[in-house]
């Protein structure tokens, strides 16, 4: 799931994707919890320490092998949910 940001374009995650996805430049699109929701998130959250924290148990759990082409989150909806506001502005 995604929001509507002017100046869209079309990417492909990966070379064996064949599906292109709408993803705002600046944007980042990752899949979250079991049922591997997508969100539309900002790049500036790359670098954010409670964020890097989620890449390192993506790392532990997936490699570089992520099951859904993109960038996959290993923690519950909810906890990303949490997370991301507080990214936001607590």
């Amino acid at each position: 799931m995604g929001f509507l940001v002017p100046g869209i374009r079309r990417v492909s995650f990966s070379a064996n994707s064949k599906k292109a996805v709408d993803v705002p430049k600046g944007y980042l699109a990752v899949y979250v919890g079991e049922k591997l929701k997508r969100f539309v998130i900002p790049l500036s959250y790359l670098n954010k320490p409670t964020f890097q924290d989620l890449l390192s148990q993506a790392e532990d759990e997936f490699g570089y092998d992520h099951p859904m082409g993109g960038l996959t989150i290993p923690c519950k909806e909810h906890v990303f949910l949490s997370i991301t506001s507080c990214l936001n502005g607590c």
